[in-house]
């Protein structure tokens, strides 16, 4: 029987039903301006890899696919194996996070780690294995649009997500849709990301627990099969929005760690006012 943690209905999962002016945040003026938000930061150089279902490499929306795996348990034993593959997106929803990535950051490399099946099926043990298998390629920035509920995978995942910090990996994680706990998005170590219902192209740092960024996720257009695009909703759309930002950031800044990054983020979010308050 699964075990799933019981939700806390104060936290907050997504902005829906309020505004960024709702959730106002005040930060101390930094003493060098920013600069990764200038328009020469296109993601030029930057490694994002894509843990989902495939991503259509032939979709206009999505451009250059750089490598493509699968992973699978098709070992004489049910081993799980990791190989390439160019069997593209098995329902969709990976080429959907492609393309907003794409869009975010036009000249970064993109990369396919495919880890669900037909109908978004999956299992805990085969994301636990495509994800392990992206950090330790080194990857700049992983998008991880997907989560499990399953409390046996918890701690490996945390191990993980560790890692990545520390190998300045950014693994950017996609809250649940629903106040349930999952995995990973949930751990420090990972910039975790919620939606809000804005129709501008902005994001938005949370101050409340738990979810640290919103993104446009609610209606948001997306490629998807046979080359067309559709219209979506999810916490699963508003992460590679982030994760677009964390390529351009580190297109400008390449020897950023994940803990500069997630400041760059906080600092340059639609709703940090800085303050006129002289640094002390």
């Amino acid at each position: 029987m699964e075990t799933v943690v019981p939700p806390d209905p104060e936290l907050t999962w997504s902005l829906r039903g309020r505004r960024p002016e709702d959730v106002p945040v005040l930060a101390d003026r930094e003493p060098v301006p920013p600069t990764w938000t200038s328009g020469e930061a296109t993601g030029r150089g930057v490694r994002v890899c894509v843990v989902d279902s495939g991503v259509d490499r032939d979709h206009p929306l999505v451009g250059p696919v750089d490598g493509s795996w699968v992973v699978a348990k098709d070992g004489p034993d049910g081993e799980i194996t990791v190989r390439p593959t160019d069997t593209g997106d098995s329902c969709g929803h990976g080429t959907a996070c492609a393309g907003i990535i794409r869009r975010i950051a036009p000249d970064c490399e993109l990369y396919s780690v495919r880890v669900l099946g037909e109908r978004f099926s999956g299992s805990g043990d085969v994301l636990l294995a495509g994800l392990r298998w992206a950090v330790r390629q080194g990857f700049d920035v992983v998008n991880l649009s997907l989560s499990t509920t399953r409390i046996q995978f918890m701690q490996e995942l945390h191990a993980l997500a560790d890692e990545a910090y520390f190998a300045r990996t950014a693994l950017v994680a996609s809250a649940h849709n629903t106040p349930v706990e999952s995995f990973p998005w949930r751990f420090a170590s990972v910039i975790s990301v919620g939606s809000h219902q804005e129709e501008a192209d902005l994001y938005l740092y949370n101050p409340d627990p738990p979810v640290e960024f919103f993104a446009p996720g609610q209606n948001v257009p997306v490629a998807w099969l046979g080359g067309g695009s559709i219209r979506t909703s999810g916490n699963s759309f508003a992460t590679p929005f982030i994760s677009g930002q964390c390529a351009r950031i580190l297109s400008q800044h390449p020897r950023m760690t994940t803990f500069q990054l997630k400041n760059a983020l906080y600092l340059s979010a639609a709703n940090v006012r800085i303050s006129d308050r002289d640094a002390t």
